[in-house]
């Protein structure tokens, strides 16, 4: 009987997984699509976020019922509860990747991005996948280390949307207002993306510690500024 219900715990974590590198490839692709103007491109990955929602759907069926069976306690229910709301953030992580693809679809056979901005949004997708791709190795790893290396390379993403908006606001733009709402759209989905890659990674750390990350860091912040020096 406990090792169905390790198994039934176990088959979460690898729901959360598979839903991770959905929305990892999603952001991607639909990057691609905005880039290129590729309409065959957008709808699939605008269809593509129904498997998304079903899984998420799935996943919270088996967690309640879990909840209600099992009366888990300690470890086990921070797993279940934890995966929850990483389940809510990688969900809302694949309507952000179908925004962008709509936007591409709303814009065909135009581009929403003019040619002198292709570079950052480039940039700015392939830093989305690569911080869902992190989240997904946490959840497998529980590495904590690489958890909330998370958050540092975040900034990077912060980076990229200031260098946006100094486009926009520069004398120069001449790519009319919808271009510039589009634009500032852009910017912020793929923000809110990163933000919700770095949210599953701090929830895995309480998942594993029992604290939060923030005030796992600012503990070991003070525990180093604390510390004796070599030879003191």
């Amino acid at each position: 009987m406990r090792d169905a219900y390790h198994e039934e715990l176990d088959s979460i974590g690898e729901g959360l997984v598979e839903m991770a590198r959905l929305v990892g490839s999603a952001i991607g692709r639909a990057t691609t699509a905005m880039l290129d103007a590729d309409l065959k491109l957008a709808e699939s990955v605008i269809a593509g976020d129904q498997k998304v929602d079903d899984l998420q759907h799935d996943l919270e069926a088996r967690a309640i019922a879990l909840l209600a069976r099992q009366q888990p306690v300690a470890t086990d229910l921070r797993i279940v509860v934890t995966s929850l709301r990483m389940s809510a953030d990688l969900e809302r992580s694949g309507d952000l990747a179908q925004h962008v693809a709509k936007l591409a679809r709303l814009r065909f056979p135009e581009s929403a991005v003019p040619n002198d901005l292709h570079a950052t949004i480039l940039e700015m997708g392939q830093l989305a996948q690569r911080l869902m791709a992190k989240s997904a190795e946490v959840i497998i790893t529980k590495d904590i280390d690489l958890a909330l290396q998370l958050e540092q390379d975040d900034d990077e993403m912060d980076l990229l949307h200031r260098t946006l908006f100094r486009h926009l606001m520069d004398d120069r733009w001449k790519h009319g207002i919808e271009t510039a709402v589009d634009v500032t759209l852009l910017g912020r989905y793929y923000e809110r993306f990163a933000d919700h890659a770095v949210s599953v990674a701090k929830r895995v750390v309480y998942l594993v510690t029992g604290e939060h990350a923030d005030e796992l860091q600012a503990a070991t912040a003070a525990a180093t500024a604390t510390a004796p020096t070599e030879g003191a």
